[in-house]
């Protein structure tokens, strides 16, 4: 079965309105690992490792169930190119 296969069985199966709830406390759960790696130094790369994957695989599932994969990507892509630019920009002010 493909991810994307399952992903729209999640989301046939256990509904939308769940799912999508479910893509607010994974983020909500990475926000929180985040914050005790920078703010208390602690050392838990395997929490981050976790949280990054169940955000990563609902956002998928976020983009699936919007069907705005396509749109996602191409609004990513163009995202990147300006955040080299600043990049760049930033880069050749501190020369």
């Amino acid at each position: 079965m493909s991810d994307m296969d399952l992903y729209q069985r999640a989301i046939r199966v256990w509904g939308k309105e769940p799912q999508m709830l479910q893509v607010i406390e994974e983020m909500s759960e990475l926000t929180k690992e985040i914050l005790k790696n920078v703010n208390r130094k602690k050392d838990n790369i395997d929490a981050l490792i976790e949280e990054t994957a169940d955000v990563e695989i609902m956002l998928a599932q976020l983009k699936c169930c919007y069907n705005i994969g396509k749109e996602v990507d191409a609004y990513k892509t163009d995202k990147l190119k300006l955040i080299e630019k600043r990049l760049d920009d930033w880069e050749n002010k501190e020369k």
